[in-house]
């Protein structure tokens, strides 16, 4: 029975370490292509529509930075931090983010199709329309955080944990789960894709939530 029930557990998520060091202030005039940053604390700047694409930030803090349409694809984040990061339109495509913690971000419309995330918490904040097509997510929490219609069309998730957030008009469309837990989701609501979610783990008050739309899938009439 005990091994039987060790089975049955949801791997752990490994959570990103970030021990940033002591940390220089980027007093560059902006952001650019290819660019270079280490060790470096972007503090309350505006980096609005700045173009930093296949930029790589290695030990960066970034605090209360604007992000609007700011191009970023194919861009390398590396052991950073991003606290109350905003902005709309960020392009992020095909970016690999790795040992990152976002906290308190309100975004909307990130584009982040194509990218890679391993071992990222975003935690706190809001972040609208977050698009995660073809993304690859490994080791992965969503925690205390509001996300309205994010899209993880034909994205891989693999330990992911959505824990104690609010999951609204999600798009699962085509995507590959395993070990995704999903069971402390404060409002767990799915657009598109139910017949996804084999390989996540689910509570029974959820099941429960969700048997009129597993009943609607399977073509299921129920009446009275």
């Amino acid at each position: 029975m005990a091994r039987e029930a060790k089975k049955k557990q949801v791997p752990a998520v490994r959570r990103p370490e970030v021990r940033l060091p002591e940390l220089v202030a980027f007093g560059e005039a902006g952001l650019e292509s290819e660019g270079d940053y280490d060790g470096l604390e972007f503090r309350d700047l505006d980096l609005g529509g700045q173009e930093g694409r296949g930029a790589r930030f290695m030990d960066c803090g970034l605090y209360g930075v604007a992000l609007n349409e700011t191009r970023l694809s194919r861009a390398r984040v590396l052991d950073c931090v991003l606290e109350q990061v905003r902005g709309v339109g960020t392009q992020l495509a095909e970016a690999s983010l790795r040992d990152v913690e976002i906290v308190d971000a309100r975004l909307g419309g990130t584009q982040l199709h194509g990218a890679v995330l391993e071992r990222v918490v975003v935690r706190g904040g809001k972040i609208d329309y977050l698009n995660l097509r073809k993304s690859k997510l490994k080791d992965v929490v969503f925690e205390g955080c509001v996300l309205v219609e994010p899209d993880f069309m034909d994205a891989k998730l693999e330990r992911v944990e959505f824990r104690d957030c609010v999951l609204r008009g999600a798009d699962f469309s085509g995507a590959t789960m395993r070990d995704v837990d999903l069971r402390t989701v404060a409002e767990l609501g799915i657009a598109r894709g139910l017949d996804r979610l084999r390989g996540s783990v689910i509570s029974p008050a959820q099941l429960l939530d969700l048997a009129p739309l597993f009943a609607a899938e399977l073509g299921i009439r129920v009446e009275m």
